[in-house]
């Protein structure tokens, strides 16, 4: 318990009030309420879920760590990615989640769970944040124990997995993980040359089809795949996959494997730097594996490509001016540097832009020359590891901004909706991809570069936090509030005059709710957080309702005899969200009557004590006069008895229904709707 300040502003000047909170956090066991702060510096987190979300409150006060600053797009493109990212979760079982990358199924995900591995350690980045650990715990089980990562795409599962134990310190989590990760690592010997020491791929399981490999490797005809080359790419994320396994060996004591491990990332290391730098370029590209009438094995591509990044995702290269050089490429509007975003390759290249797949008419996903969101945040990290970890003079923070804010553009639609689709045209601005399947795009990260790069968060195993912001002169402030650390509640302040907070100029910290001081480096400023907490993990019940296969029981079932199969289980398949541009919902539309229900039927008989209802609000449906939950039993059906909350509906929201405990094979909900059609997106049952 403790007094803290609360900032609002009125008529533009700053007012300080004085409140009183309860400091909560899912690490602890415990909850946040809606107007909990932790610093003597506090931002509004109900005014900011109001302004930018308008749905589902209490997750997101009780989940996700809150931002302000004084560049209000990156403010507002912030809280949308929340956004994005709780749609993308998905109950799958009793305590089990994955993360979705198209939010709707799509041909080539992974049934049932929808999932695919190629943006899978993105997924890991961006949740790691998250402060309740069930999330990404199911997910990194899945992938890693659980047969989810079947290796489709080229992936860094394990350095991911390993990189989210740095923010939450849960060894405890990540230790029994250690034998899949090395299963999988050693499972990518299929894709491993035992004469160049390297490995290779084709561009569709590298995720960056027509690229200059797959291209140029079919004569400039096509290029979905093809193109198999040793790759930056693979290399360094096996190389990540490496370090992360000998780093949780040393945990474990393991100091064999560790070696092992250490060894094979070091060799990886020193072949990269020796035969993946092309010196013509100075730049790391691909070297061709492949060899036919247009491409010779082990010939350089012919142009530089983003990709060639990836090796500073996992802090590989040697620091000197050699390698750094390369950064160059990223900052000249030249070669990679669009004005509206990153080029995947650059203009220079024979086949830049050239389009070689429509779909209804409309440009298709290429990776020659577009801008994809996908490795625009792995180059962004990237860059965030070149500014804080190495002496170089070819890229600076200012470059930094400029980048990530050109990025935060593309989420905004020419319609002024906030959508991130697939991939963007970097020269004229705007969406390529039609929106046929990547409405709200879950392939990339953004929040983790404003904690980690602009706010300059470095994670590490330590008992102490590195803060190093990537600011310039535009930013006049920035605040990070209820960050989850080590099991610590720590909120950071950037104040560049110290009028916006009254706590003081330049950067502040505060740890459960105490101001501490650090000592300045010239790589940031260290401030000791205290010996790192075990999580606690709050179990769940398990959702009596929910059925992802869409095959036998739970069955659902409505009064409405139109309804498609597929509209009634997508009620119940572990989803929710309220976007409009794909729905995920069942619907009284087509309903002539005032009433209908909605029903879930079991297998056999169910103690059944909560229903959990989830209602849809856009411009085709509203909330319903009013509702009433029954159950089944052998007389007929029952009005069950109930303590609602809240205690009136709200839209895009849960809804709860806590009912005299019932042993029934059915329940079911009427809706009374006189004025409107009504939709739910998911309705659970504890």
């Amino acid at each position: 318990m403790g007094q803290h300040l609360h900032l609002e502003v009125s008529s533009g000047k700053p007012v300080l009030l004085a409140l009183a909170f309860t400091s909560v956090c899912w690490l602890t066991s415990c909850h946040r309420t809606a107007e909990q702060v932790n610093t003597t510096a506090a931002i509004n987190a109900s005014a900011l879920v109001a302004k930018y979300l308008g749905e589902d409150t209490t997750w997101y006060l009780q989940n996700i760590p809150f931002f302000e600053c004084s560049d209000k797009e990156l403010e507002a493109v912030y809280y949308y990615r929340w956004k994005l990212f709780k749609a993308h979760i998905r109950n799958v079982g009793k305590d089990k989640y994955v993360i979705t990358e198209f939010i709707n199924h799509v041909a080539w995900d992974r049934d049932p769970w929808c999932t695919i591995n190629a943006a899978s350690m993105h997924h890991i980045y961006e949740g790691r944040w998250l402060r309740n650990p069930q999330y990404l715990n199911g997910y990194i089980r899945y992938l890693l124990s659980e047969g989810g990562n079947n290796r489709s795409y080229t992936e860094s599962v394990s350095e991911a997995a390993y990189a989210r134990y740095l923010v939450n310190g849960d060894s405890a989590f990540l230790i029994p993980l250690l034998a899949p990760m090395k299963t999988i690592y050693k499972a990518w010997a299929d894709h491993w040359d035992s004469t160049r020491n390297l490995y290779f791929i084709a561009a569709m399981p590298d995720a960056t089809e027509y690229d200059i490999a797959s291209i140029d490797a079919s004569g400039g005809k096509a290029g979905f795949d093809g193109g198999v080359a040793f790759r930056p790419t693979i290399n360094s994320y096996q190389y990540g996959n490496a370090m992360a396994i000998a780093r949780i060996a040393m945990l474990t004591g393991d100091s064999s494997s560790a070696d092992a491990y250490y060894h094979k990332a070091s060799e990886l290391k020193d072949n990269m730097q020796k035969y993946l730098w092309n010196p013509a370029l100075h730049h790391f590209t691909d070297r061709y594996k492949e060899e036919n009438q247009f491409v010779k094995n082990w010939d350089f591509i012919r142009g530089r490509e983003l990709a060639g990044m990836a090796p500073w995702y996992f802090n590989l290269p040697d620091d000197n001016a050699t390698f750094s050089r390369a950064w160059t490429h990223v900052v000249d509007s030249t070669y990679l540097l669009g004005q509206y975003g990153l080029r995947t390759n650059e203009p220079s290249y024979e086949y830049y832009f050239h389009q070689f797949v429509y779909f209804q008419g409309k440009r298709g996903s290429q990776w020659n020359g577009p801008s994809w969101p996908y490795q625009t945040s792995q180059t962004l990290t990237a860059m965030a590891n070149l500014l804080n970890n190495y002496y170089q003079h070819s890229a600076n923070s200012s470059d930094y901004l400029k980048i990530l804010r050109r990025y935060a553009r593309q989420h905004i639609l020419p319609n002024g909706k906030l959508n991130l689709v697939e991939n963007y045209d970097p020269n004229v601005g705007g969406p390529i991809v039609h929106y046929y399947w990547s409405n709200h795009y879950n392939h990339s990260t953004f929040n983790n570069l404003i904690i980690t790069g602009l706010c300059g968060l470095r994670p590490s195993e330590g008992d102490s936090l590195t803060i190093n912001p990537l600011t310039d002169d535009s930013i006049e402030y920035f605040m990070l509030q209820d960050i989850s650390y080590h099991g610590h509640n720590i909120s950071v302040v950037f104040d560049r005059s110290g009028s916006r907070y009254q706590v003081g100029k330049g950067l502040i910290l505060f740890v459960d709710g105490k101001r501490v001081y650090g000592r300045h480096t010239n790589k940031g400023d260290i401030f000791p957080i205290g010996r790192s907490r075990q999580p606690v993990v709050q179990k769940t019940p398990e959702n009596l309702a929910l059925n992802i296969t869409r095959t036998g029981y739970p069955l659902p079932s409505s009064s409405l005899t139109m309804t498609s199969d597929t509209s009634l289980y997508q009620s119940i398949d572990g989803r929710i969200w309220y976007f409009p541009e794909i729905t995920n919902y069942w619907s009284t539309a087509g309903s002539h009557h005032d009433t209908d229900w909605l029903g879930i039927g079991f297998a056999h008989d169910k103690e059944v004590s909560t229903v959990k209802i989830y209602l849809v609000r856009d411009d085709r449906h509203g909330m319903p006069d009013s509702l009433t939950v029954e159950y089944e039993e052998a007389t007929g059906w029952e009005r069950a008895e109930i303590v609602r909350s809240p205690k009136s509906l709200i839209p895009n929201s849960e809804n709860t229904f806590v009912l005299s405990k019932v042993l029934t094979r059915r329940i079911r909900v009427l809706f009374h709707h006189s004025q409107r059609d009504v939709a739910v997106t998911e309705i659970e049952c504890y």
